[in-house]
């Protein structure tokens, strides 16, 4: 669904920026060969536009009260890591996932736990592209799912965790599976977890998560993102529907320069180990060496 949505709009976004360059080349008298390159050069450069004003927008709400180096590098490397998922990766998602399990060469000795990627809000399983890849290197089974629809209450999501879970421990002959969960899906696992129970849980990683909600969805009236407010009823209410032995499963990476879950560091829970990042944005999360490094040593 999304796939086919972002692929549609990066075509009307195309083409109206070809309309423009022919208007702009007609109104110039340009020739022929001017002409087309305007036409092309408008064409790329109207996505590209509307993709930084977004990046920038988000930045400068974000953005702490002294804004130093780290929050250009976080600036830069966050509209780079846009431009990657949200035009070369996230658009290409195939309808169904597999379990990607390690290679023949690494079946002689016995896998390391599995795991299940789970993407956050307008996103994806290729958000998971780079971290599935380094999962899989590393020897682990690795499952990432698509949440669907879009725009629904994160409380429909858990039967599709459980039953990815299932997917991925039938594949692997494993009795427990570690979840990973970027933003949102940090807390559709947590809500997975309020009906499931952790039995079936070895280990729990939430990157960029809004635990304690986020003013940027205060812009949105979508049922999914009203829950994702800050200090809102419905994360009240799963926070206090979590024992502290379920806490102590959890591992929380945070960015002090998120562009989209902030304030950054309010985004902890008591009982919960919390490790954090400078210098990069929230979708940069999913491409960071330095996240990933901690993310394969904290599912060693």
């Amino acid at each position: 669904m999304l796939a086919r949505l972002l692929r549609r709009v990066y075509l009307i976004q195309l083409l109206v920026g070809a309309m423009l360059g022919y208007y702009a080349a007609v109104q110039l008298n340009q020739s022929v060969s001017a002409t087309l390159a305007l036409v092309v050069l408008c064409a790329v450069l109207l996505p590209l536009l509307l993709q930084f004003v977004v990046i920038t927008t988000s930045m400068v709400l974000s953005r702490p009260k002294q804004a130093g180096p780290l929050w250009w590098r976080a600036f830069g490397g966050e509209f780079l890591a846009a431009l990657r998922v949200f035009w070369l990766q996230m658009p290409f998602a195939s309808a169904k996932t597999e379990v990607w399990l390690p290679d023949t060469a690494q079946q002689a000795q016995p896998w390391r736990v599995p795991v299940l990627l789970v993407h956050g809000y307008i996103c994806n399983y290729r958000v998971w592209d780079k971290i599935a890849a380094a999962l899989h290197q590393a020897g682990h089974p690795v499952l990432a799912i698509t949440l669907e629809p879009l725009f629904t209450s994160i409380e429909d999501y858990p039967p599709q965790i459980q039953q990815a879970v299932q997917q991925l421990k039938q594949a692997t002959g494993a009795a427990q599976v570690a979840l990973v969960g970027h933003s949102m899906g940090g807390l559709v696992i947590r809500a997975w977890l309020r009906q499931h129970g952790s039995a079936d849980v070895a280990k729990i990683i939430t990157l960029g998560t809004p635990h304690q909600g986020t003013q940027s969805a205060a812009w949105s009236p979508t049922t999914n993102t009203t829950q994702m407010k800050r200090h809102g009823a419905w994360l009240k209410d799963l926070h206090a529907s979590e024992a502290p032995e379920t806490r102590q499963l959890m591992y929380i990476a945070l960015t002090s320069h998120d562009n989209i879950v902030y304030p950054q560091r309010e985004q902890v829970l008591e009982g919960a180990e919390v490790t954090e990042f400078e210098g990069v944005g929230h979708l940069e999360l999913c491409l960071d060496d330095r996240v990933i490094l901690w993310l394969l040593k904290k599912l060693d």
